[in-house]
């Protein structure tokens, strides 16, 4: 419950990344405190990274972490305007953002 006392739904989110020869893929962002051991992925047979959260509904930027690297999404590192769903932080780097809707 919020402090209106109104129920807040949580939604099924699913992040995911393709790293086909990473060995370890964890996430970390607000919702789990930036902590990169929080929340670790599993990798399926086509070499893609993903794991299922629970979100409360706003806004949650994250970051992957890659065998020890940290990433907005492979492929799409530094500064690059053009990521999915990017967004700069206070490094000068860019953090995915996911916008999770009240239901």
């Amino acid at each position: 419950m919020d402090k209106t006392g109104k129920g807040t739904r949580r939604s099924s989110s699913r992040l995911s990344c393709l790293a086909p020869e990473a060995q370890a893929v964890t996430v970390a962002g607000t919702f789990n405190g930036w902590d990169p051991a929080a929340t670790p992925l599993t990798k399926d047979a086509d070499g893609g990274w993903s794991v299922l959260l629970d979100l409360p509904p706003g806004r949650h930027e994250f970051k992957f972490l890659v065998d020890g690297r940290w990433c907005c999404e492979p492929g799409c590192d530094g500064t690059n305007q053009d990521c999915p769903k990017c967004v700069p932080n206070p490094f000068g780097t860019m953090n995915r953002l996911i916008e999770v809707t009240a239901t």
